[in-house]
Parts: structure tokens; sequence; C-alpha cells
């Protein structure tokens, strides 16, 4: 495979802390690169090195001639007013297409992305659709090499499963900066850790995320072999030296400039080792042993005229490790705010424990005060703070968030997304808890604080109610998974690879329950179950429905192929077809459904 970027002893800086020093690697075609670190390793920064978007303080990148280069940013911002269709036709003008090329581009892009409506402007977008229209824009462009910065943000579980499927059959190659660990395990054979904690600066492992963690757990087992062989060499040369050895001698001098040389080799590993301390997390619990703390009977609420719960019922107790998972918008967060007392039901009863401790992690990040010094967020008490009854210096407190002494002044709107989060946690820590409400706390985390949380959770002898699209740490830590659709439906799961299975059947529901049931009493009154002709015809469906289903695959993946894309007449033959398979599979769905009905 050819080479098409490659980077020579690159090193970059800012205000006078180095991110990275000499750093040389490249990336090859069709690689699927995982770009990962603790933050502050300067990754999102390397990213924009390698994508020619800022210089380097020293070194080289040097890139194949005439590669096509595309940059989806963390963030992005669109004219409100402007369509879909003309943001994502003035992405792919942004390249040198012929004129036939372009139009094809933009046409296998916005039926790839599967937009409900071209010309929706994009102020009416959401958080998910906007950053579905940004990859739209990116893919347009029909990058030989594309650039991520953390993709998946804004996106539900939903949004993360369709992207881990575009980019799985994608023909470029990509790097992407993710702390996703299910994301990477599934779409990167390549993936690279910048950490000053190893020798090079980074660490890169050929394969997916399971397979860098086992050679990453080996290099830090080796070096911390390594440290202790030099510390055993270091010892035995002090001692020779403190017996006197006679300066003249050539031998004599040579071996004291060896021995100085190990002392600094001592030194530089044992730094190294030392960065790969964790964050310490761990909460607090109220030590309660109510067996019910709260109970939620047959509670409704409606937002907006749109019902998001429907006579429901929960009892949570003390270990209870509650995950709960749906789209964006399903009613999650409304949710979190009854169990937190924030928001009343419109029916039902809630009943809580006497003097129930709810403790509540935010992700909107409103309880910082941006203006505020790194201190003063840490600590209401001034100099220390006090943690499990224990008195601990502010300095010392920082310290186990990875904050440096010279950072508490600062303000903490001068920290980043993933430092600010630590603040969060650490003021949660500090707080009792008989119920803890997490609602996207893996947001800007690093990986290593991710671990840390998860382990940090599954300890907490109370309850956690865990709101998160990162798929391992809801996997790790729930014992039941509950799955909301947004119209009313709440399902319960005994694990995350249960809820996985039934997810895109129970996201897929489109009308809510009691439509389905008025449908099917309509039915009943017709006649009294199936004819045997009926009968006949349910029976062959499932087999119809999958042979239309691999019809539509295949006609789906020949769009993607670049002698039917570069082709206009072919391709728009192909758009003809997937749209007239379609409406053939709704058709075959929708006499499922009618004989279904009747049949019940």
């Amino acid at each position: 495979m050819g080479i098409l970027v490659s980077c020579q002893t690159i090193s970059k800086s800012y205000s006078s802390r180095p991110l990275f020093t000499d750093i040389s690697f490249g990336i090859e075609d069709r690689e699927r690169i995982g770009l990962i670190g603790p933050n502050g390793a300067g990754k999102s920064t390397l990213l924009k090195i390698l994508s020619a978007q800022i210089e380097p303080d020293g070194g080289s990148v040097v890139a194949r001639r005439q590669l096509r280069i595309s940059v989806l940013q963390q963030e992005q911002s669109f004219e409100e007013s402007a369509t879909v269709e003309q943001i994502v036709t003035a992405a792919a003008g942004e390249v040198d297409f012929e004129e036939h090329e372009r139009a094809a581009a933009i046409d296998s892009t916005l039926a790839e992305i599967g937009f409900p409506d071209r010309n929706a402007a994009a102020g009416t977008l959401s958080g998910g659709w906007r950053k579905r229209l940004a990859i739209a824009c990116v893919l347009a462009q029909q990058p030989e090499l594309l650039f991520m910065d953390e993709p998946t943000n804004h996106l539900d579980l939903e949004g993360i499963l369709w992207l881990e499927g575009l980019l799985k059959k994608a023909e470029f190659a990509y790097l992407l900066v993710s702390h996703d660990r299910a994301f990477l395990e599934s779409v990167a054979n390549r993936v690279i850790e910048l950490n000053p904690t190893y020798p090079q600066g980074f660490l890169s492992v050929k394969g997916n995320y399971s397979q860098f963690l086992e050679a990453r757990d080996q290099q830090v087992e080796a070096q911390v072999h390594q440290q202790q062989a030099l510390a055993s060499k270091v010892r035995r040369e002090i001692a020779w030296l403190q017996r006197g050895a006679r300066a003249r001698q050539t031998k004599a001098r040579g071996r004291i400039k060896d021995a100085g040389e190990l002392i600094e080799q001592l030194a530089e590993v044992k730094q190294r080792n030392a960065l790969t301390a964790p964050v310490e997390i761990g909460f607090d619990a109220s030590g309660r042993k109510t067996k019910e703390l709260l109970s939620l009977k047959g509670i409704s609420k409606s937002i907006g005229g749109r019902k998001l719960l429907s006579e429901f019922d929960l009892v949570i107790s003390p270990g209870t490790k509650l995950g709960v998972a749906g789209r964006n918008g399903t009613g999650k967060t409304t949710l979190l705010r009854i169990v937190a007392g924030d928001l009343e039901p419109d029916s039902g009863k809630v009943k809580r424990a006497d003097d129930l401790k709810v403790v509540w992690f935010d992700q909107t990040r409103e309880q910082l005060d941006q203006q505020k010094s790194l201190k003063d967020s840490l600590s209401h008490q001034g100099e220390s703070v006090t943690y499990r009854g224990r008195s601990m210096h502010i300095v010392s407190w920082a310290k186990k968030f990875l904050f440096r002494p010279d950072q508490l002044n600062m303000p903490i709107s001068y920290l980043s997304g993933g430092e600010q989060a630590r603040i969060l946690i650490a003021n949660l820590m500090l707080k009792s808890a008989d119920i803890l409400i997490l609602d996207e706390p893996t947001n800007d985390l690093d990986i290593p604080s991710l671990e840390v949380l998860e382990e940090s959770l599954e300890d907490f002898p109370g309850a956690v109610i865990l709101v998160t699209h990162d798929r391992m740490m809801l996997d790790s830590v729930s014992k039941h998974i509950l799955a909301l659709d947004g119209k009313g439906k709440a399902e319960f799961f005994v694990d995350y690879e249960q809820y996985e299975q039934a997810a895109e059947e129970f996201a897929s529901e489109e009308e809510p329950a009691p439509v389905k049931q008025e449908k099917a009493k309509a039915a009943g009154k017709v006649r009294s179950g199936l004819s045997t002709a009926e009968s006949r015809e349910l029976e062959r469906l499932p087999d119809k429905i999958e042979k239309k289903e691999a019809a539509l695959k295949t006609i789906q993946e020949d769009m993607h192929k670049p002698e039917f894309s570069a082709n206009y007449a072919k391709l728009q033959d192909l758009m003809k077809q997937e749209e007239q398979t379609k409406k053939e599979l709704e058709k075959l769905f929708q006499s499922w459904e009618e004989l279904e009905a009747k049949r019940t």
C-alpha cells in the first residue's frame, strides 16, 4: 500500500509547554486509524498538522501529490437558513470536480445520509442531524483521506451505529480522534495512542482496539521491568562509586561516565512511568440500608403535547445499576429529572425515602461558573476540602484529578471540556449520595478517565442511573437497560447485548402503541382470524422481505462503486431502483402488519 501522508520528527508546543516532540509515522492507503490519548496530549493539534491546517514547530509533513483530503471538525456552523442540499452542494464545490462528477457525488451522498427532507433549513435540524449534515459535506468531497475529530459527538446510539456502518464500507483512508472505545473497536484497523509515557511519544498498533490494549499492557509492563533493571544497575554503580574509584585511571573514568548516564536514563524512565497515574475517582455512599430508595408507580409525562412516559413503573434500591437508552429526545433526561425531584409527572405516584440524597452529574455543565478559578470551583472551604471525613489540601485534591498547582488560579473557562468534566466529578465525590444520576458523564473524558470512572461506579454501593452513548461503559456498569422510544413506551432489557439486538426494531416503531391497537381492533371487526390464503401469504412474507432487503442492499452497494458513482446516468437509474425497492419493501411490511393484526 502507498503512503498518503508522512510526518517526520514533528514537534508542537503551546505557551512553552510541549505537546509532543519528534513524532514520526505515516498513513497508508485504505488505513483506518483511531487516534487516542489523554486530554491535553495534543490529539486535535496533531490532526490539524497532518491535515495542513496548522504548521508544526519543527519537522515536516509530506502528502502525496494531488491527494484529496477532507476534515470533519469537532463543531460545525452552518448558515441557518440554507437548506441541506445547498450546504452539501457548496461543500462539494470546494473540490475540483467535473460537473457531472460533482452532481453524482452530491446525489449519492444525500442518498447515503438519508435526510428526510433535502430542503430542510439547517436551523431546523437537531444536533444529531447537524452532525450528519457535516459528515455529508466531507463525503460529498469524495476524499482519499478523511480526518475526523470526535465524529460521534452529538450522535445518539442509532447515529453512532449508522456511522460505523458507513465507515466500515468506506473506500478511503481515515484518521479519527475518538474516546468511544466500542466505536474504535468497530471501525479502526490501527490504533495510535499519543502519550509522553512512551519512549517515542506514541504507541502504534496494527489491529482493533482490543489488540491495542493487549500491546499497550505489554509495553507498560516492559517499561516497569526496564525501570526495575535500571534501578538495580544504578544501585551497583553507586556502591562502586562510594568505594572511591581512582579517577586517574581511564577505565574508571569511563565507568563513572556510564554510571551518570544510567542515572539519567533511570530518571527518564521513572518520569515516563509516573505519567501513567490515572485520575482518582471514588464516590461517597451514604450507607443507607433502606430496601427501597425510590419508587415510581404508573407515572405519565408529556412535554409539548408529546407523551414521553405512559403508566411507567420503576423501583430503585441500593445496588441498582440502571442504564437508560434511547434516541435523542425520547425522554431520558425528563425521566432523570423526575427521579431527582426537579420535575413532577403529569400523573402517577412518586415515593421517596426520607431525606433521600440524590447527586446529579449534569451534561450541560450549568453547575460550573465559567468565571470562577479552578481553585474556587474545586473547593468551597478555601485551602482544603473534606473527602470521606478527612481534610485534604486543595493542591493534593487537584492532583487527584491531574491538575497542576499552576492551574489553580486559572479561570475554568480556559480549561478543556475534559478538564471541566473532571471538576464536576470531583465535586460529586464530595457529596454523600444514595442515588447517583449521571447524564452523559463520558463527554470529553479521555479513555484512562473513562476506565477509572467505570470501576468507581461498579464499586459504588448505592444506586446508579446512567445515561451514556458509551456502549462499553453502559455494558460494564449497568445490570439492566431501560429503553425509551419517545412515544410513551418503555422496555427493560437484562443487559446491553439483549438491548442492542432489539434496538433497531425498538427504535423503528413509528406509531404509538394505542394507534396500532386501534388498527388491530379494526381488523378484528372485519374478520376474526385468517383465511387459508392469508395464512399462506403470512408464512411467505418473511422470505419475501428478506429477499427484497438483500436486493436493496445490493443496489445501495452498487451506488458507491466508483464505476457507478462517476457515471451520472447510471447513478440516476440506480437511485430510481432504490426508491422503487423501498416502496415495495414498505408494502410488504404493511401487509405483514395487517395480517398479524388480523391473526390476533
